[in-house]
């Protein structure tokens, strides 16, 4: 599509863009008119490699220095962080002679420095290394500051969890996906540096670099002799210019390779070799996980505690209710407050996330944007390779191993994701809203692909997930969390029968309740001398209760045991849902027909599906 500009801001973009070229066309235009015979061609190329060489040498001085530093400035928080961020920026602000004389204060003849090395480090080629040094820094730390920055602290987390250190995810996550910035930062310092004149000339007057080269021939040939003079910088400038556009085009996070290359897959030592490709545990009994950890992060307060021997576990919630959040402190990218995390026995809580044996898959799957899926797969310390042709072939992934994250789907993203926190030795495997991210047909599918690979998998599952059939389906046991508090732990059958709260029955998916008084251990009186039956919950009579139906537990019919009068209906998508009154509440039915609001019906309801609580749960605090 070819975009136009609206007529001011082409004009003015014209205006400045003539302008800057117009110099270098002026130049040309007198190119006849230079004095091409009293240049000292030896001079000037002397000086020619004496900007080269100094500007090479000042930016990688600065790339070792600058790169780390930038790193620090964008992962590392707080006033000091801000302050050094501010403070390294002075030289841009500062007019480049100020910047020379304030280096002079530091390594000049009379400086502690410029005794102790008997002024080595002015009029020398330290000296000019050193000047552009302190003028061109700034360019490549903000650029990396900025590139580090923009990478999701997510990915790093993701790699510490499949067992690498904090430098390993420096050289592998980090640093590839911020190279292109970073490089694109390099040759702005390489050009700063190489075009250096104020401070050079204050704190290393020679060896002549050519700038200062090109001042002296000015002062002494004049203007007619200074285009020969030039045409060593603008050669090299434009050359230098040529390569940041070349590579700017060409070298993408896409494509971007890390430094190290992929580590090779090897067996890992505590796999047993006997074991079935994949499950990476000790064969035997679930984990015993036991979570009691508070965590205040920001207004947020996280106070829970729950412990399960489940080998598929949800932890289900609204958004903002702190399952992110438990996962991270189970997986160590979060530190709690106080507390504990047990796995069989083991104190997980000082533990670095690399050492605690869990896999992890965040809600955005934690893909490396610059690896391929198959390095992917090589990326876990430990890794197993039969683990990994496994998978690939389990997850369906084997034509797909040359391509990387961004020419994925969301489902292969996310079989991607979990066959690589498969492919290591883990106990437990945390997954973080691992459909949210699909639509509706895609999901039930995965939503049933896991659930078949659970059954598959030795090592224990926690599923995040704010939907109760998600958790219903793929949990053996559910901890029901609101407000960073666990409300219920239990068994998945037992909980979506006998819910503690109204709360906890409208997480589960409880759309319209009531209340009642219990008549006997399975009836409760729900109001115009209705006694509505239920599952043997092992109510106490005279307590009062809350109640819901499932809509899949009650329908209209002709022997119904139950009085109602039709509310009204609506469309739900393709369906009709029927509101009926039966004693002092409404329940919603899907049925198909012409209903007359206010009249009578009969309803089948069947035991099993009412939920009942006990109702004072419901009070305020």
């Amino acid at each position: 599509m070819t975009r136009r500009l609206p007529a001011p801001l082409s004009g003015l973009a014209a205006l400045l863009a003539l302008y800057l070229v117009a110099p270098l066309l002026a130049g040309i235009a007198q190119g006849r008119w230079a004095d091409w015979h009293d240049v000292d061609t030896h001079a000037l190329l002397d000086a020619s490699a004496v900007s080269i060489a100094s500007a090479s040498v000042a930016t990688l001085l600065i790339a070792l220095g600058g790169i780390p530093l930038g790193y620090a400035l964008a992962r590392v928080q707080g006033r000091l962080s801000t302050v050094v961020g501010f403070l390294i920026q002075l030289p841009l602000a500062l007019p480049p002679l100020a910047s020379g004389i304030l280096l002079l204060f530091l390594v000049g003849y009379g400086s502690p420095l410029g005794r102790a090395t008997a002024g080595a480090l002015t009029d020398s080629f330290t000296g000019i290394v050193l000047a552009e040094v302190f003028v061109a820094a700034p360019f490549l730390v903000i650029a990396a500051r900025s590139a580090f920055a923009s990478i999701d602290p997510v990915l790093e987390g993701v790699g510490a969890t499949l067992g690498r250190r904090p430098l390993e995810l420096f050289l592998r996550i980090a640093l590839p996906m911020a190279w292109p910035s970073i490089l694109s930062g390099m040759l702005l310092a390489w050009l700063r540096a190489f075009g250096e004149f104020g401070a050079t000339v204050m704190v290393a007057y020679h060896p002549y670099s050519l700038p200062v080269y090109t001042y002296v021939a000015f002062g002494a040939q004049g203007l007619p002799a200074m285009l020969p003079v030039l045409v060593p910088t603008l050669v090299l400038a434009l050359l230098v210019l040529a390569l940041s556009a070349v590579t700017a085009g060409t070298f993408d996070t896409a494509h971007a390779v890390s430094p190290l290359g992929a580590a090779p897959l090897g067996i890992a030592a505590d796999v047993d070799p006997h074991s079935p490709p994949g499950t990476h545990v000790v064969h035997g009994e679930s984990p015993h996980i036991e979570f009691d950890v508070e965590k205040l992060l920001g207004a947020f307060h996280l106070r829970a505690a729950w412990s399960t021997r489940a080998h598929r576990l949800a932890i289900l919630g609204p958004s903002g209710s702190g399952k992110s959040l438990t996962l991270k402190l189970m997986a160590g990218l979060e530190q709690g407050d106080r507390g504990s995390i047990r796995v069989n026995g083991r104190e997980l809580s000082g533990l670095d996330p690399a050492d605690r044996g869990i896999g992890y898959v965040p809600q955005n799957y934690g893909l490396f944007p610059h690896l391929t899926v198959m390095q992917h797969l090589h990326f876990p310390r430990g890794a197993d390779a039969k683990a990994a042709k496994h998978w690939l072939e389990r997850l369906g992934l084997e034509g797909l191993t040359g391509r990387r994250p961004p020419s994925l789907s969301l489902g292969q993203q996310q079989r991607v994701a979990l066959a690589r926190a498969l492919v290591r030795p883990a106990k437990l495997l945390l997954l973080d809203e691992p459909l949210s991210a699909l639509d509706a047909p895609r999901r039930s599918q995965v939503r049933d692909d896991l659930r078949t690979l659970q059954q598959e998998l030795s090592a224990a599952t926690i599923v995040v997930t704010h939907d109760p059939i998600e958790a219903a389906l793929l949990a053996d046991e559910i901890v029901i969390l609101e407000h960073g508090r666990a409300l219920q732990c239990g068994p998945t059958e037992a909980v979506f029968r006998r819910p503690a709260s109204e709360t906890v029955a409208r997480l589960l998916g409880a759309e319209y309740v009531g209340t009642g008084t219990c008549q006997s251990r399975d009836q409760i009186s729900i109001g115009k001398g209705i006694l509505l039956s239920v599952a043997a919950p092992d109510l106490t009579p005279g307590d009062r209760v809350g109640w819901t139906v499932s809509p899949s537990g009650v329908r209209l019919a002709a022997d119904g045991a139950y009085p109602g009068t039709i509310e009204s209906t609506f469309m739900l998508g393709i369906e009709q849902r029927v509101l009926v009154r039966i004693g002092e509440a409404v329940m919603g039915i899907t049925a198909g027909g012409v209903f007359e609001p206010g009249s009578p019906c009969r309803l089948a309801i069947d035991p099993g599906a009412v939920q009942v609580w006990p109702a004072w749960q419901d009070r305020p605090a």
